[in-house]
Formats: C-alpha cells, sequence, structure tokens
C-alpha cells in the first residue's frame, strides 16, 4: 500500500496563515499570477530536484534542492527576462544542472529575432559555462539557435550530447577556422566544457535522435525551395543508421502541414526500431519502423474517435513506456506492466488527482517525480519512493490558489448551424452543479492548429470564480479529432470554425444556462480572432468581445512573415482572394454592434501589434467602442503576473459594465 507523508512546508508552499486568510480574495492577482514552480526535475541519483520559479516580469530563478530533512533551496540561475528567460532545466549529474535559456530580441528592421542559449552550472549556482557555441566577430551569420540536449548520457558524469549550430568565420588558415555550417552533434563536457564531435554540422539537419545510449540513430533533414531564398515547404526527410553502421539510409517523409507520412519520436534500441505517428484513417495513430532495410512497419495503437498525441516517456533514457490519447478526458495506453500498475496504484492512492504523469526519475528508477492534478487542482508534485512504497506530498504547482475552490470542468457537446455536434467544455462556478441564467462567457482557443483538453485552465478558472459560466468549443478547425474535423484549417476554413464558435453562445442561450443579455466573448490569438469574427458573423449573439494578441487581418497576417523561411506556409495556411478579405474582421469593423477590449504585446512576433492597432483603429472611425490595452516589452503570451492580473481585472471590469451589473 501507498502511504501518504506530511506536506512539506518549503519555500512557503505551507498552507496559509491565519492573517493570509483574512486578507479579501483577489481572483485576478491569484489566476493571474504565473505558476510558483514552472518547471521540475530529479537528480540522477534521486536525491534533489532543480525547479524554476517566478520573479518580477518575466524573470526567473532556478533552485536546486536537496531532499535531505532540513535542507535548505540554493539559488542556482536567475534571469530577469529583459531580454534572457529560462525554459526548462534539467540535470546533467548529481552536482550539473543544464538550463534552455532564450529571448526575443529587436533587430535594426523592427522584427523581432528569437535566441537561445543551451548553459550549466554547479547546483550551488558556481562553475557556470556556456553550452552553445559562442558567438565569433568573424562568424558568417548571426547565431540565433542555442541548440538542445539529444542525449543525457546517464553512464557519463556530467557530460551530455546535444545539438550545436555551427557558422563559417574567418579565422581560415589558423586552428581557429571552419568552414563548418548547420546543426552536428557534440559531446559535450559540461563542467570543463570539452568538446568532440559526433555528427558534423548539415545545413539541411533539423534534427537528430538518439537511441538513449550515446547512439545517434536518425536525423531530420529540411527540405525547401529555392523562390525566395530557402523558403520551408513543410516536408521532412528522416534517414536511419541501422545497428553498428555509419551509413545513412531513408526511413521516410513526413509533412508537417498535411501531416502525412511516419514522423519518428523516439527509438527502442532493444527492438530496433522508431516509435512515431501516421495517419490511420484519417487521424494519427501510434507505429513502430524497424531501422533495417525491412522497414517493417507495425501499427502500436489508434484510437477510432480521436487522435494518439504523445508518446509517455520515462527515465534517463526517456524510453517509451505507452501512448496518450484525449477524448472527453486524457487516457494513457500503457506498454509496460510495471509502470501501469505503478500508477494505477498511484490513481488510487490520489483520487481526487486523476491526471498523473511521471515528470521525472533517478536512473534506478527507484524514485520518481510525479505530477498530479485535475480539473479543479493545478497540480501538486510528489516524490515516490517505488522500493519503500511511499508517496510524499512536495510543492505545488500554484501557491496563490492553494485553498481556493475551483469550478468543475464538464464535457459537453452542442449542435452546430449544420446539426453537427461539436464538443467542447463547460466549466461553472464552484459549487454550481447546475446553471439557469448566468453571465456567461465563450472561450475558443488559439491556434487554431490546436484544441481543448479536461484540465486546469487558469482563464476559465478565473471567469467562472467571477460567476461566470465558460464554454470552451473545440469548433472544427481544431486538431485531435482526424482530418475530416479540422478541414483546411481554421482560417481557410473559417466560416464553419467560426460558425461553431458562434453556436456555442447560441447553445448556452437556448440550454437556460446563459442569460442572453450577459453574454460575452473572449480568445486569446487564433481564439481573439475568433471572438471578433464571431461579432462580425452574428453581431446580435455577444454583447461584449475581450481579444488578446488577436489575428484582425489575414493580409497583414501574412505580410509578417514576409522575409521569412515560412513565408509561403503562412501564406498557404492562411489562403487568398475573397475569403481572405471576407475573414478579417478588420476589414468589416461597421458589423461590430458589441463594444471590443483588446490586449496586445508590443514585442509579440506571432501577431504584430499593428493588427490590434488597426481593429480599433477601424472600429473607433465607424462609431464603435474599442479600448487597447499594450505593455512595449512583453510578447504573445505576456508571461507576466503583472499584466496578467491587470488583464484579468481590466477584463472582468469591462464585461460587468457591458452586462449591466
Amino acid at each position: 500500500m501507498l502511504k501518504a507523508l506530511a506536506t512539506l512546508a518549503i519555500l512557503g508552499v505551507c498552507a496559509p496563515s491565519l492573517a493570509e486568510d483574512a486578507k479579501p480574495f483577489d481572483a485576478a492577482a491569484a489566476f493571474g499570477a504565473r505558476p510558483s514552480i514552472a518547471d521540475m526535475s530529479l537528480s540522477p541519483d534521486g536525491q534533489s530536484v532543480a525547479y524554476i520559479t517566478p520573479t518580477d516580469g518575466q524573470g526567473a530563478s532556478v533552485y536546486t534542492l536537496s531532499l535531505a530533512k532540513g535542507a535548505s533551496p540554493k539559488l542556482a540561475l536567475r534571469a530577469t527576462g529583459k531580454p534572457d528567460r529560462i525554459a526548462n532545466c534539467a540535470w546533467a549529474s548529481n552536482e550539473r544542472v543544464v538550463c534552455d535559456v532564450y529571448a526575443i530580441l529587436k533587430d535594426p528592421t523592427l522584427r523581432f529575432v528569437p535566441y537561445s542559449r543551451v548553459v550549466a552550472m554547479n547546483a550551488d549556482g558556481t562553475g557556470f559555462q556556456l553550452l552553445s557555441k559562442r558567438d565569433s566577430f568573424y562568424a558568417h551569420g548571426l547565431q540565433l539557435g542555442g541548440g538542445n540536449v539529444v542525449d543525457w548520457l546517464p553512464e557519463e558524469h556530467g557530460a551530455v550530447l546535444m545539438t550545436r549550430v555551427y557558422l563559417p568565420d574567418d579565422h581560415l588558415g589558423t586552428r581557429f577556422g571552419s568552414k563548418n555550417r548547420g546543426l552536428g552533434v557534440d559531446w559535450v563536457d559540461t563542467q570543463t566544457l570539452a568538446v568532440k564531435p559526433i555528427e558534423v554540422p548539415r545545413q539541411d539537419a533539423a534534427g537528430y535522435l538518439t537511441d538513449g545510449r550515446g547512439m545517434v540513430r536518425i536525423v531530420a533533414l529540411r527540405q525547401g525551395t529555392g523562390k525566395f531564398m530557402y523558403q520551408d515547404n513543410g516536408i521532412i526527410e528522416y534517414q536511419y543508421r541501422p545497428p553498428g553502421s555509419r551509413d545513412w539510409k531513408k526511413l521516410s517523409e513526413y509533412n508537417y502541414v498535411e501531416r502525412t507520412g511516419f514522423r519518428p519520436a523516439a527509438i527502442d534500441p532493444d527492438l530496433n526500431v522508431a516509435y512515431g505517428f501516421k495517419k490511420k484513417d484519417g487521424r494519427m495513430a501510434a507505429y513502430t519502423v524497424s531501422l533495417d532495410d525491412s522497414l517493417r512497419e507495425e501499427l502500436v495503437y489508434a484510437n477510432p474517435d480521436v487522435d494518439v498525441d504523445r508518446l509517455m516517456q520515462i527515465g534517463r533514457r526517456r524510453h517509451v513506456v505507452g501512448v496518450t490519447y484525449v477524448t472527453e478526458t486524457p487516457h494513457t495506453i500503457y506498454f509496460s506492466a510495471p509502470i501501469q500498475q505503478m500508477l494505477a496504484a498511484l490513481h488510487k492512492a490520489l483520487p481526487q488527482q486523476p491526471l498523473l504523469r511521471v515528470g521525472d526519475s533517478s536512473t534506478d528508477e527507484n524514485t520518481m517525480l510525479i505530477f498530479a492534478g485535475s480539473d479543479s487542482d493545478p497540480g501538486v508534485y510528489y516524490i515516490f519512493d517505488r522500493k519503500a512504497h511511499q508517496l510524499q506530498t512536495f510543492l505545488v504547482v500554484r501557491s496563490a490558489l492553494e485553498g481556493v475552490k475551483l469550478g468543475s470542468v464538464k464535457s459537453i457537446t452542442y449542435p452546430a448551424a449544420d446539426g453537427v455536434m461539436v464538443p467542447g467544455y463547460l466549466t461553472l462556478p464552484p459549487g454550481k452543479e447546475t446553471a439557469k441564467g448566468l453571465p456567461a462567457i465563450v472561450l475558443p482557443h488559439g491556434g487554431p492548429n490546436a484544441r481543448d483538453e479536461w484540465g486546469f485552465d487558469w482563464l476559465s478558472q478565473f471567469f467562472a470564480a467571477r460567476g461566470y459560466a465558460v464554454l470552451q468549443p473545440n469548433f472544427r478547425g481544431s486538431t485531435g479529432y482526424g482530418d475530416a474535423w479540422f478541414q483546411k484549417n481554421g482560417f481557410r476554413s473559417w466560416q464553419v470554425a467560426i460558425g461553431d464558435v458562434v453556436a456555442a453562445g447560441r447553445w448556452l442561450v437556448s440550454e437556460g444556462i446563459a442569460d442572453p443579455a450577459k453574454l460575452g466573448i473572449f480568445g486569446w490569438s487564433y481564439g481573439g480572432y475568433a471572438a471578433l469574427q464571431s461579432a462580425v458573423m452574428d453581431p446580435g449573439v455577444f454583447k461584449a468581445v475581450v481579444a488578446v494578441a488577436p489575428v484582425t487581418d489575414l493580409a497583414a497576417l501574412k505580410e509578417e512573415s514576409r522575409n521569412w523561411s515560412n513565408y509561403e506556409l503562412i501564406s498557404e495556411m492562411v489562403g487568398e482572394g475573397a475569403s481572405m478579405h471576407e475573414g478579417s474582421p478588420a476589414e468589416h469593423a461597421d458589423k461590430i454592434k458589441a463594444p471590443v477590449l483588446l490586449f496586445h504585446g508590443g514585442f509579440d512576433r506571432n501577431v504584430s501589434i499593428e493588427e490590434s492597432k488597426l481593429m480599433c483603429s477601424r472600429l473607433t472611425s465607424v462609431g464603435g467602442k474599442c479600448e487597447l490595452v499594450t505593455w512595449d516589452e512583453l510578447d504573445h503570451y505576456l508571461d507576466d503576473s503583472s499584466a496578467r492580473t491587470q488583464m484579468l481585472r481590466k477584463s472582468d471590469e469591462f464585461l460587468r459594465s457591458a452586462f449591466g451589473m
């Protein structure tokens, strides 16, 4: 039997004091706060953890903590967010931590350019090393990509295999000169910075897969056209090596726009197969392909209703133990009987937290870091000792929401205008099992190549906490349900996608859940586009529109990618001709009758802030009501607790004013 131990009071993640309890609950601040634990990993010996916590603005700190009784956290790395930010961290040894750092820079042409670097340091922050290739004044080009770790080499103390970006430089004729260009793989000692080349850099290489034992077995090669410099055509060719060979052979081609062909994702060296994904009957399924001349293909698992979306991998070697898919709720099919039995026992021990996953493990897999959560629980990290059968509560993911009652999320379906039943998720205010005549919000997801899943969502839970019913529709154009549901994507098939979003609002009213005079729509990115275009398509349904970083003009969206390698792909995704004009809300501002509130970051490279400025200008020019709130230094995700708090508070006030509440 599993034995749950007492919760550790670490870093202020214990129960709130009576004085704290007496303070009025500020929902905007609590839900707008970035997660208190953004990422966590376990050391190879299972005796320490590393985790990321937010600081001011977009900043973050990395702490390490020994699991020994009485240990205190140590600061290992800090980034201010101006511009450097920390993405994730993992242990290269029991003493060394490796982190991915990234930023967005503005170049002289006012374009936003992303860059990344990989760094390593000791658990106490000493011994800092840059693992990515260093910038050089003599380099031909700009070093943007920092590479990534592809094999943690558990048998080697602190060494990793990582991809590194090479650029030729002008030191030719000296030992510093190089003609190498492209992405290669190097063995790197994270302590001494000793480097040994493993794979010669290739200009067309997009990535590499290893077998988890230090052998590179698969390379991904970009294909493209030369219509405008280099243009990505969406096709990746994968090549493999047979065991013991250095020769590359063709494995497959994968078109990531149309999602056709086989996409390898992991390697099992004992079976000599690549695990990956390929369509079956229009939906993604999990397959294995033999890494030999036979290229024998075997179906691992397919679901008749939805895509298989991920491999479940654990351990320092990231071996595959199952696959996941989402119907109304997430599911996992296990290949490993011991792992299945372990997680079944954990489910029994944590019945209120059905969303379970192994976040990390020690090298021997006897100590595991377990994440558990639910629709009404943002999540908790646990330490699980497999030998002692003990489960130790560790740290909560969102300390600001500890003790706060959240709403339950129900899977529903509703009819579209053509009678097709559209799946979605309905979140009611905490404590309500049924609803009648509530203020309500339709919250379409971003993407559009995405879908909502059952679980905790800070946006929908905020509005539920403020008394709204929230419906998240997986409209046609969403991924996860196969080709027929995806159609041509949410932009090219906008009439159907937006029609499904409008139908979500009509259903809330017809079911009596929503007061028709108090029905609004809130969306982010493509969801913001859907919110605005819904108000164009049927101006009478929604009485208020909130859009965060929205696409407002399809021609402008296409133009924003000009001179980038994905221009032709974006152009194809958006479409052309009359549909593009009709599908742009900024072109039809006169049809929008509801008041509009917009939010946008000035460093947004996904959707230019100029699109929100254009939308507000057009609305104002035709007598509409529009307000635009901006942050000069934030990007598409507004990853700043203060900004998110402001956004939530202002959105709530705006909706209540529009609804006369």
